[in-house]
């Protein structure tokens, strides 16, 4: 396991070593007082990001699966004296504790959907993510392309923004916003896309 640059253990391969966080933030239009929700953060190097240079009158909470993340994001806090990060372990499927129902602004999931689509539990996911964002709230996915290519998880857990739209309007979502050149440069092109839905 390599350790990314802020010393935090991820479970897996860090996207700090080949995403730019400016370049993924950017795409939310904040405004610096929003709550906001790095889900599945790993090693918090998004969510660090965000409190650090662009919500520093808002709420970030940081939620993983990997209890090692939240170790390591508690330590960030108690280190760093931050008082607007809330960290949850929490398996997204299950439900996310302490959240209250329509309550974030802005979900921000990098390189995490396609996990659901592996274990078969797509439907728990978005009917969660549904709950806690807010009726004017956003919820922005960025995940690799449904490509055959070497990087990255394997081709059949990928989807396209096409097979997202549909399965995010299945939970009355609605498309809003895609980015098709974002991420890294691979042969083929942009590796990434970057999609928001909010409610209808």
């Amino acid at each position: 396991m390599m350790m990314p640059e802020n010393g935090h253990r991820a479970h897996g391969f860090s996207s700090a070593f080949f995403l730019d966080s400016d370049e993924i933030i950017q795409e939310l239009n904040l405004k610096g007082n929003e709550t906001i929700m790095d889900a599945g953060c790993g090693d918090g190097h998004n969510a660090i990001k965000i409190l650090e240079d662009y919500n520093h009158k808002g709420i970030v909470y940081a939620v993983d699966v990997y209890d090692a993340s939240i170790e390591d994001m508690e330590k960030y806090k108690s280190e760093n004296n931050v008082e607007n990060l809330i960290n949850i372990e929490a398996d997204i499927t299950e439900g996310i504790p302490g959240v209250d129902d329509g309550s974030v602004d802005v979900v921000l999931m990098v390189n995490v959907f396609h996990g659901f689509k592996a274990s078969r539990r797509i439907d728990e996911a978005i009917t969660e993510l549904s709950r806690i964002i807010k009726n004017d709230g956003k919820i922005a996915i960025m995940d690799y392309k449904a490509w055959d290519v070497p990087k990255g998880p394997p081709t059949p857990v990928r989807s396209s923004p096409e097979e997202m739209e549909q399965l995010f309007n299945k939970h009355g979502l609605k498309m809003t916003y895609l980015n098709e050149e974002i991420g890294e440069d691979i042969p083929e092109g942009k590796s990434h896309y970057l999609i928001m839905f909010e409610k209808e």
